[in-house]
């Protein structure tokens, strides 16, 4: 999943910068907490990839039964239910077993590297649970027979999946309390073998383009697993008279799987900036991860109706000078945020950081760690030429509970609601649920200001831009 960031293109300055805050011995990441649990207050457009949906609570579920140096604590193990921005539903397990669920959590489809997904050797055996069980399998004859259990119910077979689930997402020693839903686990986790990461159901490759007026600004390629697409071009392309292209400069209202769009932009347009919306209607893959900003547990999807889909590309233009185009992704395997910088103007992208100084030459674009704590909130702005502007805000959520050494065991329940698994979390205080690792992180709204010294940014490989030749 990308991180969100807003963009604006106004006139104005010379030399590309990372401004954050204030730089104290490294790079610092500005912690926007307005209050214990809460995301940041002002948040900036989001950069979408797929499906964005609401968490609307843990609908079908069984018990089940962890076991850890604490002690035995009981929960409830199955299926959540989300609905979709623009239309649908989708069924999730969590992968992450001793994170509280937030109440009411927007949810992002992301890809497995911007989760805990992206470090774990079993992720593909968490996958084969999750087509090869309920609801995916929803005969449930079969599937006890299979599991040589005496029958499940569908409150059973949740559970069951989900225990199973957990034993490789958290690596965890649980089980389930009814009988037949530990026989169904227990098959689920000897029978799993490791299967591939699922696509996207909508992404835009690359997400942010650059140019000069006058030419075709990408290509933009659009991927996706449904029939076809909707293109909506700039909200203000009645005025700008930028349209969205194909290659051949004809205007495109739609497309499919493996097109390649294109900013077309007036010769006479003054230094700005385009934004295109693609959308579609389709089903989510199986096994696609989900996560939320506002550190709700991470959930993997288990089932899904046609639902809308959607994603962003920008373009920035200019007539001279360094043209730059930006996007970010979560790299957990890094443990930060991937910064990609594209320079399609005739003069280095220039930019200072901790007293030394990086330049992208013109035509090329290279790629930005910026490292980052587990659990760290950040919040920082990109300046260059003419303005330009972009803020990335976000939060790093690569490890589960159990990965990160904390032993705190989750809360136990009196009955599942909407933030059942792992604890529950109150309306207005993250602080109060039964997570572990995130309550030091809500105590850490009086810091405010999260240091990061050393090398806070290492260009790991440069590349030549797209061209829209």
């Amino acid at each position: 999943m990308f991180a969100s960031f807003s963009a604006r293109w106004t006139r104005g300055r010379g030399t590309f910068r990372l401004a954050a805050a204030t730089l104290v011995s490294g790079l610092v990441a500005v912690g926007a907490l307005a209050g214990a649990g809460t995301a940041t207050a002002a948040e900036p457009t989001q950069t979408q990839a797929g499906a964005t949906a609401t968490i609307g609570g843990l609908k079908t579920y069984g018990a089940a039964m962890i076991h850890d140096a604490s002690g035995d604590v009981q929960v409830s193990a199955g299926l959540f239910e989300m609905s979709v921005d623009g239309g649908g539903m989708l069924q999730t397990y969590c992968v992450d077993l001793h994170n509280p669920t937030q109440r009411d959590a927007k949810y992002q489809e992301t890809s497995w590297s911007g989760t805990s997904l992206g470090a774990n050797k079993n992720a593909g055996k968490i996958r084969w649970i999750l087509e090869n069980s309920y609801p995916q399998v929803n005969d449930l004859a079969t599937l006890a027979a299979e599991a040589g259990a005496k029958g499940l119910t569908e409150q059973d077979a949740a559970a069951g999946t989900q225990v199973a689930i957990w034993r490789y997402s958290d690596g965890a020693d649980v089980d389930a309390v009814d009988p037949q839903a530990e026989k169904l686990a227990d098959y689920l986790q000897k029978a799993a073998v490791s299967v591939p990461e699922p696509q996207a159901s909508l992404t835009l490759d690359p997400p942010a383009v650059s140019g000069h007026p006058g030419e075709l600004l990408g290509p933009v390629t659009v991927h996706t697993n449904a029939t076809g697409v909707t293109l909506t071009p700039p909200a203000d392309a009645a005025t700008t008279g930028v349209r969205i292209v194909g290659k051949d400069g004809k205007p495109l209202t739609s497309a499919v799987n493996g097109s390649q769009v294109f900013f077309d932009v007036p010769e006479d347009a003054a230094a700005g900036s385009a934004e295109l919306t693609v959308q579609a209607s389709t089903t989510v893959p199986v096994g696609r991860a989900f996560t939320s900003d506002s550190r709700s547990q991470t959930q993997i999807l288990a089932g899904s109706s046609e639902s809308t889909v959607s994603a962003t590309a920008s373009a920035t233009w200019a007539k001279q000078g360094a043209i730059p185009a930006l996007s970010a992704v979560k790299n957990c395997a890094k443990g930060g945020l991937d910064i990609t910088a594209a320079n399609q103007g005739d003069e280095p992208f220039t930019f200072s950081l901790m007293e030394a100084t990086y330049s992208i030459p013109a035509g090329e674009s290279r790629t930005v760690t910026i490292p980052l704590q587990e659990d760290q909130q950040y919040d920082f702005t990109i300046t260059g030429p003419n303005g330009f502007d972009q803020r990335f805000t976000g939060i790093l959520d690569c490890r589960t509970q159990g990965s990160s050494g904390n032993g705190d065991a989750v809360q136990t329940l009196a009955e599942p609601s909407p933030a059942t698994v792992g604890g529950v979390a109150d309306d207005t205080n993250l602080a109060a649920t039964g997570g572990s690792s995130v309550t030091p992180l809500i105590a850490g709204v009086a810091i405010g200001l999260v240091v990061i010294g050393g090398a806070a940014l290492v260009l790991v490989g440069k590349k030549n831009a797209p061209t829209g030749e």
